[in-house]
């Protein structure tokens, strides 16, 4: 039952991309009386934003506590069609990652899992979706009104979670749990927008409440199952949301909730936390203006070992021939001078930031890998002294010795094999 525990757990950490999936531009007329304001989702094509959560959770295993961890949650996401009835169609990336607190809290975040989901989305936030997409979980929230409405307002609608249990229950469709929310257009209030321009703005603060108490159908044949399934789903969601209207999106929220899911074989699993939101727009860094600035800029700071590329997931620079002490992941003092070099150049975007460190073909695949990590973890470490982004914003991956750029036979080719490379994220 552990394993089984793990994976569940996994599944249901995902629930939190809630409320995530904007852009911005798509201008609704509707006459409104003064002070009443129609809210809406706007969209414009090629618009592009980017999600972060942070969510802080205890999970109960049949009573008992299993763990505590911190989430990140991140989506990237661009608009890429917008109809005649001013439906967003987003294409998006899902990437989580969990560390549990007995970790070093000092840590940097690896990269997770990705998932891709594409959908459209209304101006009042309804989706249209297809069953083979398990991302985003919470869907139909917020659900804005057709009305125009004034402070202390209140409306519902219905909504529903999207839970992913193929790893635990065997599920090859979204677990689909219904509810309705209930909501209210609390106050105005002045603050700093969460995108990098920080810019002074109104919000419009909502609070988004829901209970849930879902029995599932019982399959005819469950007595002839051994799989475990979820028979009964019941929590809360309470989240507070501060709007911008005038770009028709999520700035950012928060949120606590308890989610406890009752199976046919008799366990419990009970996820309760807290968690907050950002919501940003960025561009995109893969194109080819990006990459001649940041060659020129390269050129300029005189950096040895040192190429830029251009892919799907955003422009990299990639520093080959790093120079670490002896079987070390402790960077040497040559190395931390280019690194800060590299980093004025990263400043101008405010993109996430991707670290991957990559071995040359030498020892065995599980110590490459292990160094791999190391020595990412290294370089974003010196990234976040530097001040260029705080561990919320960066993430770390290895792959020891399997994505060689040159042959392991010559010391030259090992050379450009030992490397890390810094993406600044378009996804």
């Amino acid at each position: 039952m552990k394993q089984n525990c793990k994976t569940r757990m996994s599944a249901g950490i995902r629930r939190f991309f809630v409320l995530l999936f904007l852009a911005t531009f798509f201008v609704t007329g509707t006459f409104a009386a003064s002070g009443e304001k129609t809210l809406a989702f706007k969209y414009k094509k090629g618009d592009n934003y980017r999600v972060l959560s942070t969510v802080n959770e205890d999970v109960k295993v049949n009573g008992r506590l299993h763990h505590r961890a911190e989430i990140i949650n991140r989506v990237s996401a661009r608009i890429t069609d917008v109809d005649k009835k001013g439906r967003g169609f987003n294409e998006a990336t899902f990437m989580t990652t969990e560390n549990s607190r007995a970790t070093d809290s000092n840590g940097m975040l690896t990269y997770g899992e990705e998932y891709e989901s594409k959908y459209w989305r209304d101006a009042r936030g309804i989706f249209e979706i297809g069953t083979e997409y398990f991302m985003p979980v919470v869907r139909d929230v917020p659900s804005l009104p057709e009305k125009p409405v004034k402070i202390g307002d209140t409306w519902t609608a219905n909504g529903h979670e999207a839970h992913d249990l193929r790893r635990s229950f065997a599920n090859n469709e979204p677990f689909i749990v219904p509810f309705t929310a209930q909501y209210q257009y609390l106050r105005d209030e002045e603050g700093v927008s969460s995108d990098s321009t920080h810019a002074k703005k109104t919000f419009q603060v909502l609070s988004v409440k829901y209970s849930l108490f879902y029995e599932s159908p019982v399959p005819e044949n469950a007595y002839e199952l051994t799989d475990d399934f979820p028979v009964t789903t019941m929590g809360y969601s309470n989240q507070t949301i501060w709007w911008d209207n005038e770009k028709g999106q999520i700035d950012h929220y928060t949120e606590d909730f308890r989610i406890v899911m009752e199976t046919y074989l008799g366990n419990q699993f009970d996820f309760t936390g807290k968690a907050h939101a950002e919501v940003t727009d960025f561009e995109r860094t893969a194109t080819d203006a990006h990459l001649a600035e940041v060659l020129e800029k390269v050129k300029e700071l005189d950096l040895e070992d040192v190429s830029v590329t251009k892919s799907e997931k955003g422009l990299t620079i990639s520093v080959e021939n790093i120079q670490f002490k002896p079987d070390s992941a402790i960077l040497m003092p040559s190395e931390k001078l280019k690194i800060k070099k590299i980093a004025k150049i990263i400043e101008k975007y405010p993109n996430d930031l991707l670290i991957s460190g990559h071995t040359a073909l030498a020892g065995t695949p599980e110590s490459c890998q292990q160094l791999s990590e190391e020595r990412a973890d290294s370089v974003a470490q010196y990234l976040m002294q530097l001040g260029v982004r705080d561990k919320y914003h960066m993430f770390t991956q290895g792959f020891g010795a399997r994505i060689p750029i040159a042959s392991n036979a010559t010391e030259a080719g090992k050379a450009k094999n030992r490397r890390v490379e810094i993406t600044i994220l378009d996804k």
